[in-house]
This record gives C-alpha cells, sequence and structure tokens, in this order.
C-alpha cells in the first residue's frame, strides 16, 4: 500500500495511524506534513530482521575434498605482489 517513503498530511496521519505504524514496522519512512512541508518523520525503532532459512543451499553447493590445501607458489605470489 506504502512506497519506501511517503508524505502524509496530519489529518491523514491522525486518520491513518495504525496502518502508518505498520508501514514503518515494514520499514517503510513516512513524512508528516503540515500545511504541505514536513514537520516529522516516522519510521521503524529496529528494522525487522530478515528470516534466517537454514539448508538453503543444500545440495547446491559442493566442497572438493582440497578445499583447504596449500595453494599454490604461483597463486600465492599473486596474492602476495610478487
Amino acid at each position: 500500500m506504502y512506497h519506501a517513503q511517503r508524505t502524509v498530511n496530519i489529518h491523514e496521519a491522525k486518520t491513518h495511524f495504525s496502518e502508518l505504524v505498520n508501514a514503518a514496522t515494514e520499514g517503510k519512512e513516512i513524512f508528516i506534513a503540515k500545511a504541505g512541508k514536513p514537520v516529522a518523520r516516522l519510521v521503524s525503532i529496529k528494522p525487522k530482521k530478515p528470516k534466517v532459512r537454514f539448508g538453503l543451499l543444500k545440495g547446491k553447493i559442493k566442497i572438493t575434498e582440497d578445499f583447504d590445501a596449500p595453494l599454490p607458489d604461483d597463486i600465492l605470489d599473486l596474492f602476495e605482489g610478487r
């Protein structure tokens, strides 16, 4: 319903306060205006943390047996600027 940023007048803010608070908790930024000029900003105190989804890449990534083997000297030289 609301964009990432929205400006509303005081009357609309009073009328739709619950919706505006919900929008702010979803990360939206609401500016409240008086006579067309922004005078206040409604934002969430803490942004919502994304839900952690364990196992999302299971079966899609393969780590080889030699993953932690030492790198060849020519590659190490590149990293060390030689």
